[in-house]
């Protein structure tokens, strides 16, 4: 059977401007009065059109402006407006808000109200399957539960919520069970498990590295860029379960080329500029060896998720789907926004489902390590995506030129790594396999019959052989 890639869309790299929240808030006094006696203030606080990516900057000014007022905040696509939640906000500081440029909504909820309440279900319903952030577009706590939560776990989950009395928090149920994904971006390989890469980086010291998930590190410390390939990665830091879920990963060859960018499959790439903070109602792609890219939008911030080998706090909930070996992959903007690093979560490519991601900002000051303009390191072809590269292009698994330098790489060159020419057709990400020629991106891909990436380990999103 041929399975044959199609991309979904030619990346657009585009510079966002930042919005500048004092130049915003200038008004001339009594400029243009109207017949009626009345100035342009309506018309100066009118909320301004603009992209995700500015959104997040504007939305961090205006909750300094707002201070406890503040009840949280989401972009809103469809008008592509900021919208401001404010509780007991005083009529001055609320117009200076909108004088900014963004919506401004009175919500019942405040910011300490909803985070007192994720505190009460960390204590009193740390129950695995079950994962809560708090939703600003309802200005409620989204709690999720599995289909692993029934009987007493659902008995206390729900009184759990229901303490917090009304109006604080929603509970959906979830068909599938939350598990970790090990893969992502182009496929990596170390102990019998295939993750992804998510993100190239320059370490502390100056040393070429990438970031990806931290569960995906319990499979070994020595990374390879095909299946049963030499190592050529190591494992420096690692965070899992805890306070997030990444890991700093330095190329063993200290001259490999690592480039900011990620491949997207069918030869694109999406150029890689900076790190940014992700910001509900974002729109956002996702790139994995198993499933290649997929679309979606982000749902819920500093979400909590109790796996079933541990709790995990300060992720970013999404709509993307994902599957296993999807672990680790990047989560960014097609506008060259880094956003986040692929967990875990339910469901799969067919039916959706629910699915968490390690901010990469987050994970790039723990680690100490920068990207794009902040200083990773450079070339024209590269780790994960090179000028010819997919996610097994016709010639590689990540680039004709190179995986992570002429000869080795992060997913995967023209002489190693996941491609048709490397690896082989018997390769874990070769021909047959999860980012082969004939599998990784395509329309009919995923985890089938002729990809090799059947999962045995029930880890989730880590593909075990």
């Amino acid at each position: 059977m041929s399975h044959k890639r199609i991309p979904k869309r030619k990346a657009a790299i585009a510079a966002g401007s930042v919005v500048a929240l004092g130049a915003a808030a200038i008004l001339l006094p009594n400029a243009n009065a109207s017949q009626d006696g009345a100035s342009d203030d309506t018309a100066a606080a009118a909320p301004k059109t603009l992209k995700a990516a500015d959104a997040s900057d504007l939305a961090s000014q205006v909750a300094g402006l707002l201070g406890d007022a503040f009840a949280g905040s989401y972009y809103d696509s469809d008008s592509q407006q900021l919208v401001v939640n404010v509780v007991n906000g005083d009529n001055n500081v609320i117009v200076q808000a909108k004088k900014a440029g963004v919506k401004v909504r009175e919500v019942a909820n405040s910011m300490a109200d909803l985070e007192a309440g994720a505190q009460t279900l960390k204590s009193e319903a740390t129950i695995a399957g079950t994962s809560w952030a708090v939703d600003p577009r309802t200005n409620k706590i989204r709690v999720t539960a599995d289909s692993t939560v029934t009987g007493t776990k659902w008995d206390r989950l729900e009184s759990t919520v229901q303490s917090l009395g009304s109006g604080m928090a929603t509970v959906t149920k979830s068909a599938g069970t939350f598990k970790t994904f090990a893969s992502g971006g182009d496929a990596i390989f170390a102990g019998g498990s295939r993750c992804s890469l998510g993100f190239n980086v320059t370490a502390g010291d100056g040393s070429p590295a990438f970031l990806t998930a931290g569960h995906c590190t319990l499979a070994g410390d020595q990374w390879s860029d095909a299946e049963g390939g030499q190592p050529i990665a190591t494992v420096d830091q690692s965070t899992f379960p805890g306070d997030g879920d990444f890991a700093l990963v330095k190329y063993d060859d200290p001259a490999t080329e690592a480039p900011s960018d990620v491949n997207v499959g069918g030869g694109q790439t999406v150029q890689i500029a900076q790190a940014a903070e992700a910001e509900v109602g974002q729109q956002v792609s996702r790139m994995g060896s198993t499933t290649g890219l997929n679309e979606g939008q982000v749902l819920g911030l500093d979400a909590t998720v109790n796996y079933p080998e541990g709790t995990v706090t300060g992720l970013i909930q999404t709509d993307v789907c994902a599957e296993p070996g999807d672990s680790g992959g990047s989560l960014f903007t097609q506008d060259g926004l880094a956003i986040g690093l692929t967990s875990g979560g339910s469901g799969d490519c067919t039916v959706g489902g629910e699915t968490f991601f390690q901010p990469v900002t987050t994970a790039l000051e723990a680690v100490g390590a920068t990207l794009g303009a902040g200083g990773a390191a450079g070339g024209d072809a590269g780790a994960g995506a090179g000028d010819e590269a997919g996610a097994g292009g016709d010639g590689a698994g990540a680039g004709d030129e190179a995986g992570a330098g002429d000869e080795a790489g992060a997913g995967a060159g023209e002489e190693a790594g996941a491609g048709e020419q490397a690896g082989g057709e018997e390769a874990g990400a070769g021909e047959e396999a999860g980012v082969g020629e004939e599998a990784g991106v395509g329309d009919e891909t995923g985890t089938g019959e002729e990809t090799g990436t059947g999962v045995e380990d029930g880890s989730g999103l880590t593909q075990t052989n």
